[in-house]
């Protein structure tokens, strides 16, 4: 983890080289253990070896804690916005 400039503590999680299964348990346990000061998770996830962690993290992976998901400019990162 680490704090950013605005104080809110944000993580990075990567996923390469993981299936899509292993990958949705990993986010589901990160997730569950998450500090309630967090804020945001980065999900780095790659596109040019597959779409399917891309499309596990974008379309089908919930939680309790996420708000929202966020699209930036990288196509092989997703950002969740923590509740």
């Amino acid at each position: 983890m680490r704090l950013n400039l605005n104080q809110s503590l944000t993580m990075t999680i990567d996923l390469h080289t993981m299936q899509t299964a292993e990958a949705k348990k990993y986010l589901q346990q990160k997730l569950d253990t998450a500090p309630k000061e967090l804020r945001e998770i980065e999900v780095i996830h790659g596109y040019h070896g597959g779409n399917a962690l891309m499309n596990m993290v974008r379309k089908s992976f919930s939680h309790p804690r996420i708000k929202a998901k966020s699209i930036g400019l990288n196509q092989g990162s997703t950002t969740f916005i923590l509740k």
